[in-house]
């Protein structure tokens, strides 16, 4: 007779104590942060688009499209020059339930409340793959650039607003929908656009003559492109199609895609402008002008997809530490471990919190204060992702180095927030720019952290320290001034908004005393942090 319980052949062990797969939970049930975002400023439901994040099916097509990285054709079989870039189905999916989602530029087309509610579908849907998010963004951000050639706009701004996904090489008038994207860096520059070599040359029609080359351009499979060029009257944005209106390719040329650390998803590419016809934005010599309109809402975007990979890495940490145990206790029971979720929760729920703030600004127009808080936001929380994200891989142990557990994929991403669209010199700089520029934004920012002061001890000492480094700001501070400022615009955040255990533990953590790794620093109530942010699955 056979026993039940006895091994059959070849039967080495059973698969014990191992968490089940995170898959076909609710991203928003255990974000209190972002829920609290939502009730308070009046964003409207968001369940489904939360679930459908949450599936398995978002998940596996999330995976898929980072495992097969899309494939640049420069020529067809015949020699002829086509420069185009294959990718997964899994891409094209996500791509179209984003556009669904109007998660692109929809909301300029929408009623109030539509730029808040995109911020936070962003940061939702950004938790599934964050690759895609990019052409995403720049859809999105082309729009207020463009409005500087009001006829521009006119032509394109629909399809650009267009709830469909069109993917392929056609003129934009043939297509119902449009996706733009942004072509700025040169190998020379980088950051400092203003040592760009590419020449604008004026043409008898209105139009320009493109030539030169562009050293990171990302979705060069979109339709249209914002791009800076130096034109007789100096450095000009100029709409730069894929596609001219007779059907022939502009002479655009695809020279390799990059081979990034992470993103591996999203095609990022050399170019080079042969003669490519664009159309001026604005006037010249005022291109940066035109362009830093785009940059600051993909900035926007930065912010919010790094509070997104800092919040699924944290919810693949809770996940696991709920449903493993070591040393014959539960890893969530052990204060070590809780100890260190907690403090991981903390970082999330202040991001989620200063990043919908900063979403609600851009809704309400409340340009004074984005002037500082965003480029103050845009250094500090892309800087912290990588190191929150490698905690979180840690809590998983080796599981968590390996590819199968997905966080290798957080884990490249994290630093790619903090490099694009301006890495931590050049935003914690433009923070002092705008100080120098406009002092009207230290009284917005100052009336923003005022509405917490005597909330706690450690933060109104903050602010006086704050107070005093605004008043004399000096270049090499640029960073410690960034994260000053960023640091209290979260405390001020969860100081009126969270519950007063949480906002206790940020202040006391952040702007007391805090040591200097995750975990190391006691947290009051850590389990019930650990339970407030867990999946429940």
């Amino acid at each position: 007779m056979t026993l039940i319980d006895e091994p059959t052949a070849f039967t080495t062990h059973r698969v014990a104590n191992q968490p089940p797969p995170l898959a076909g939970f609710d991203p928003l049930a255990c974000d209190p942060a972002l829920g609290a975002a939502l009730t308070r400023y009046a964003v409207g439901d968001l369940t489904a688009l939360a679930l459908e994040a949450g599936s398995a099916e978002a998940r596996e097509h999330g995976r898929l499209a980072n495992e097969h990285p899309p494939v640049l054709r420069t020529h067809d079989r015949y020699g002829n020059r086509v420069d185009e870039v294959d990718f997964h189905p899994s891409w094209h999916w996500l791509m179209s339930r984003a556009i669904d989602h109007g998660l692109h530029a929809a909301p300029w087309s929408l009623g109030p409340g539509a730029h808040l509610r995109r911020a936070a579908g962003f940061y939702l849907w950004s938790q599934v793959e964050a690759g895609h998010g990019c052409p995403i963004s720049m859809t999105y951000s082309a729009v207020p650039a463009l409005r500087y050639a009001p006829g521009l706009a006119g032509e394109y701004e629909p399809k650009l607003a267009a709830s469909a996904y069109e993917f392929g090489l056609r003129p934009p008038h043939e297509k119902s929908a449009l996706l733009a994207g942004m072509s700025m860096t040169e190998k020379q520059g980088g950051s400092d656009v203003r040592a760009n070599t590419t020449t604008a040359e004026p043409l008898a029609d209105g139009t320009y003559r493109l030539v030169g080359h562009k050293w990171f351009t990302s979705a060069p499979m979109n339709d249209l492109f914002l791009t800076l060029a130096q034109a007789p009257g100096g450095l000009s944005c100029f709409l730069v199609p894929r596609v001219l209106p007779d059907g022939t390719r502009n002479e655009i040329r695809l020279q390799r895609l990059k081979d990034k650390l992470g993103n591996k998803s999203n095609a990022s590419a050399e170019i080079e402008y042969a003669g490519a016809l664009g159309h001026l934005i604005g006037e010249e010599g005022r291109g940066v002008r035109c362009i830093i309109e785009m940059v600051s809402m993909t900035r926007l975007d930065c912010v919010l997809g790094s509070a997104a990979n800092v919040r699924i890495a944290l919810s693949e940490a809770a996940h696991h530490v709920r449903h493993r145990s070591a040393f014959g206790h539960r890893l969530a029971d052990q204060p070590l471990m809780q100890n260190v979720v907690a403090d991981l929760a903390l970082e999330s729920e202040a991001a989620t919190t200063l990043a919908m703030r900063l979403a609600a600004a851009v809704e309400q127009g409340e340009n004074d204060l984005l002037r500082l808080a965003l480029p103050a936001a845009k250094y500090y929380v892309c800087k912290r992702a990588p190191a929150v994200v490698a905690e979180a891989l840690e809590c998983l142990g080796g599981n968590g180095y390996v590819e199968e557990s997905g966080m290798p994929r957080l884990y490249r991403e994290a630093p790619l927030s903090s490099i694009w669209e301006g890495s931590g010199n050049v935003t914690a700089l433009d923070l002092l720019r705008a100080l120098e520029k406009q002092p009207s934004t230290l009284d917005a920012v100052l009336a923003e952290l005022e509405a917490a002061s005597g909330g706690h001890a450690d933060y109104d000492a903050a602010l006086r320290t704050l107070r005093g480094e605004l008043a004399a700001p000096a270049p090499e501070r640029a960073r410690g001034l960034a994260e000053l400022l960023s640091l209290t615009l979260q405390a001020s955040l969860l100081l009126r908004y969270a519950p007063s255990h949480v906002a206790e533990a940020f202040a006391a953590t952040r702007l007391g005393a805090a040591g200097r790794t995750f975990g190391a620093t006691s947290i009051p109530g850590a389990r019930a942090l650990l339970d407030r942010i867990a999946p429940m699955r």
